[in-house]
């Protein structure tokens, strides 16, 4: 019989929303399905050189969470016997996963695109010196997050001089290619709001970026996705201590938008634990909310015409997936 995780305990859940997400759904003639398992998204665990304020996973230097080899190696068997068109790398700070080059490569030579949730800063790490030449080895598309172009957000949401650090990073996989025109080498940002705001319309803070990183650094890249802060973990714990809980809340339940559900990232991926545990998305997964008990549980015994169209579990928590122009790991949905 297959095990089923149970949820985490009441006081690690968002607040409770005026309305389910289910009933908002429904309001609209709306279900939430998946179509195809296009992404395999792998978090290889909570080891983080960082700390963030915003971070859903709750990561950190002491965090003990980290995938095995053995998990690692059942992955790869998945993305060779499977279609898997692409591998989404992240963590923690994926580089410091003992397998993390070993996944890279291995997904690579099955012929699947690979991404990397790339914090910028753990280049400074012992051991990571040379990972822009890495990356542009393999073709990885690096997707980083930066709060903003000035240090006073940046640090404020990571820590005091991430920022100074980050714009190293970036100059040093700008030299590798990466972010510049024609080379063939992705460097995508990730923006997320410092506070408990929706973020602005993705084009125009990406023309903000664009501009000023240039300016005042010399620096380039490809994309600028904006992703919402969802009510989870250390965002959570966040809005809990600034009295935002229940008004963050109320906000993105107001800003639902019926026009993101066909664009969610979690119709077309499938979420895997540093345990080789299976779920509908990483915001699920810190959760603990599984897939579909009649669903392989793990990796080990993962299917992908068995997840294609089936049923996804949602919860308070979507409703950052949902409001304004909606929300996933790619930006923007609508």
């Amino acid at each position: 019989m297959t095990q089923v995780l149970p949820l985490l305990n009441e006081a690690d859940l968002p607040a409770r929303s005026p309305v389910s997400f289910g009933a908002k759904l429904a309001a609209h003639g709306l279900t939430l399905r998946a179509v195809g398992v296009e992404t395999l998204q792998v978090n290889v665990g909570k080891l983080c050189n960082q700390a963030c304020k915003h971070c859903h996973v709750d990561a950190g230097p002491a965090r003990t969470e980290v995938m095995t080899r053995e998990t690692a190696e059942q992955i790869i068997a998945a993305v060779r016997r499977f279609p898997i068109q692409t591998v989404d790398i992240t963590g923690g700070a994926p580089e410091l996963n003992p397998s993390f080059r070993y996944l890279v490569a291995e997904s690579r030579a099955a012929g699947a695109r690979v991404l990397v949730r790339h914090n910028l800063t753990v280049m400074f790490e012992p051991g990571q010196e040379d990972l822009p030449e890495f990356f542009r080895a393999h073709e990885v598309e690096v997707v980083s997050s930066l709060p903003y172009f000035l240090a006073e957000q940046t640090d404020a949401q990571r820590g005091r001089g991430v920022f100074d650090k980050s714009i190293e990073a970036v100059r040093r996989l700008n030299a590798a290619g990466y972010g510049v025109e024609a080379s063939g080498l992705t460097l995508d940002l990730v923006y997320n709001p410092v506070g408990a705001y929706l973020p602005p319309p993705q084009d125009a803070i990406e023309a903000d970026f664009r501009r000023e990183l240039w300016a005042r650094h010399g620096l380039v890249f490809n994309r600028l996705y904006t992703i919402t802060n969802l009510p989870i973990r250390r965002f959570l714990d966040y809005l809990r201590r600034s009295g935002n809980e229940e008004r963050y809340m109320h906000k993105l339940v107001a800003a639902f938008n019926p026009a993101t559900v066909a664009g969610l990232m979690c119709r077309t991926l499938v979420s895997v634990d540093w345990t080789g545990r299976l779920y509908d998305c990483d915001f699920n997964q810190m959760l603990e909310l599984g897939v579909h008990p009649t669903l392989a549980q793990t990796i080990a015994d993962f299917d992908p015409d068995a997840f294609a169209g089936r049923e996804i579990a949602t919860g308070p928590h979507c409703f950052g997936c949902t409001a304004g122009a909606g929300s996933s790991c790619g930006g923007s949905v609508a």
